[in-house]
């Protein structure tokens, strides 16, 4: 990050009208950075403006928004130091029920566009011999839940490509940090009725009563109760910071619970997480 104090670091923020980008920008603003907060409705992140934080519209799968956006940022900034990879959703269900659109939907959002936003400003960053990506992933993108496989497949994958654009910009000092929340009191659990609905809907689904039973189980909330999304927005600050930023962030306590799954044998973790989603037959 610059050491020119009288010059703010500047960042770019996606996914900003709600939860962890909202609190992200507001965060970062009060401490001395410009923000570029985006959204993909510009009315959603209007109420942002201030003298520290400008409100862009960015829709993440468009390619000519995405452009226009670092284009926003480096004519009046001439840099960008940062770049937060927020905007996301998580699609449930059985992974046989969803239509193939779904699928190329969810990776486009949490898996492609991260990357292509990330391709535009790295020229920038590598002339500037500094910067830092940070990627919004989940604990789900190290841990495979039911009905969950589908976003766990494309947060999985926005890991694997972190993970090599981390080694492979390291030569210009460029850091590529990803952080791993479990669950967040934001609106990304609104869409799991709306997923859910085509399961619980079809009398003929096979699925039917175990979604019933996950959803009554966790409350639609994930397996333990969410933390608040300004206690990520802290983790994010850290990662900006840190003068030795690490590769990840386990950004909430049922992270770190969540992550300790990882340790039991397949099988046996495969028996935890259907007994805790109440998947197991019974009688």
């Amino acid at each position: 990050m610059t050491t020119d104090h009288s010059s703010p670091n500047v960042v770019l923020i996606t996914g900003c009208s709600t939860g962890i980008g909202r609190a992200t920008a507001q965060l970062l603003a009060e401490r001395g950075w410009r923000v570029y907060a985006s959204a993909r409705k510009l009315e959603t992140v209007t109420d942002l403006a201030s003298d520290a934080i400008t409100p862009l519209a960015l829709d993440v799968t468009d390619e000519a928004d995405c452009r226009e956006a670092v284009e926003a940022v480096l004519r009046p900034a001439g840099r960008i130091d940062a770049l937060v990879n927020n905007a996301g959703y998580g699609h449930t269900g059985p992974l046989e029920e969803i239509p193939l659109e779904d699928v190329r939907a969810q990776f486009e959002i949490n898996t492609f566009a991260p990357l292509r936003l990330a391709q535009l400003v790295i020229p920038t960053m590598r002339a500037q011999r500094s910067g830092r990506i940070v990627n919004v992933s989940s604990v789900m993108g190290r841990v495979v839940v039911p009905f969950l496989g589908l976003y766990n497949a494309s947060k999985f994958a926005q890991e694997a490509m972190s993970d090599a654009l981390r080694m492979e910009l390291s030569p210009w000092n460029i850091h590529v940090i990803l952080i791993e929340p479990g669950s967040v009191r934001t609106p990304f659990y609104t869409r799991v009725a709306q997923y859910t609905a085509r399961t619980l809907d079809n009398p003929d689904s096979p699925y039917r009563a175990r979604v019933e039973r996950a959803l009554r189980l966790t409350g639609g909330q994930g397996l333990f109760a969410g933390s608040p999304p300004e206690k990520v927005a802290q983790v994010i600050h850290t990662a900006l910071t840190a003068r030795h930023p690490r590769a990840r962030y386990l950004a909430t306590w049922n992270a770190r619970l969540t992550l300790m799954l990882l340790a039991l044998p397949d099988g046996l973790r495969d028996w935890a997480l259907r007994v805790g989603l109440g998947l197991e037959p019974s009688g």
